[in-house]
């Protein structure tokens, strides 16, 4: 990769900074970064080497399919937040599609020599049992529910980049990642990782809204750029990996337990509130999300970091953004 030159959208969110400074930090890496927000985005990497950093300001669904000598291209920008995906599902739909439409259509005119894009294990759907999902299952998505916009509007991005591929020759890959966290998250993050963290800094009580049923499996952010790296250079185009530290699988409610105990030193609790309509928030329906990484272990790569760790070092990173703001 030294003396090329990547395109990253999404530059300024939780992954794509993760990935921008991973590249800068390498040396001889040139890096277009592409964002909505200068300030945020001159916020974001003010701590860094900008010598080899171009800040591109665009909307995504603008960008000009023109010959700017990108070499690689790492897709990552979504809508992540949930209440958005109920509150303006039209909007997550058109950035999805029509951006990475658009940064299809970048990367054919620069002949690039590979392409990731950043899924979603929502793809899947809402599996109701243990087993492994691997990267040939289905789905059982509900077309007819507002929050499908964001999972289908992943799966349509998915084939869209294979149908690139396919008829064009763009060396695309997908990789699917399940629900990732490090350094960098905001302290108002709403997601409920960040909600278990700030719990634990602040000595509240850790209230969930369900029975917290849902399990999943979680991913540290450097272990997700490693990842991204990795089915870069190394997957096969056209394919689809999923990303996840399997060791990680819990409910939401073992992961607040985890959290309380470990984390809080048992100085805090678990308190189901249940609410009657929880459609409100965004939240994906009850499901279990277990993710088999053989496919990407088999190039080569391997998660290190568990859960109790990844909060560690939230916590201590989000006390961090605390005296930032003050």
């Amino acid at each position: 990769m030294y003396n090329s030159k990547f395109l990253v959208t999404g530059a300024t969110g939780l992954v794509g900074s993760a990935v921008v400074r991973k590249l800068l930090n390498q040396g001889d890496i040139n890096v277009v970064a592409l964002v909505r927000n200068e300030e945020k985005a001159k916020k974001v990497f003010n701590d860094c080497k900008t010598d080899n950093l171009e800040i591109m300001v665009s909307d995504i669904c603008e960008l000009k399919a023109e010959q700017m000598g990108v070499d690689y291209i790492i897709h990552a920008a979504s809508q992540t937040s949930s209440k958005a995906f109920v509150d303006q599902p039209v909007e997550t739909i058109n950035t999805a599609i029509k951006g990475t439409a658009a940064v299809l259509e970048f990367a054919r005119a620069n002949q690039v020599k590979s392409f990731v894009y950043l899924s979603s294990m929502e793809v899947y759907g809402s599996p109701d049992n243990d087993e492994k999902i691997f990267e040939e299952n289905g789905t059982n998505l509900d077309t007819m529910k507002v929050r499908s916009c964001y999972p289908e509007s992943k799966r349509m991005c998915e084939n869209l980049c294979v149908s690139y591929f396919s008829e064009y020759g763009v060396p695309v890959k997908i990789i699917r990642l399940t629900q990732t966290f490090g350094e960098g998250v905001e302290y108002n993050d709403g997601r409920v990782f960040a909600e278990f963290a700030r719990c634990a800094i602040e000595g509240r009580d850790i209230i969930l809204k369900t029975k917290g049923e849902t399990k999943r499996n979680y991913l540290y952010l450097d272990d997700a750029v490693e990842a991204v790296f990795t089915v870069l250079m190394k997957g096969e185009n056209g394919n689809a990996y999923n990303a996840a530290n399997e060791d990680t699988y819990c409910s939401i409610y073992e992961m607040a337990k985890l959290v309380a105990e470990k984390c809080a030193g048992n100085k805090i609790k678990v308190v189901i509130c249940e609410q009657q309509d929880v459609s409100k928030f965004g939240y994906a329906p009850v499901l279990k999300m277990n993710l088999s990484t053989e496919k990407l272990r088999n190039l080569g790569w391997q998660a290190g970091t568990n859960l109790e760790d990844m909060f560690n070092i939230l916590i201590g990173d989000m006390k961090k953004n605390i005296l930032n703001l003050k």
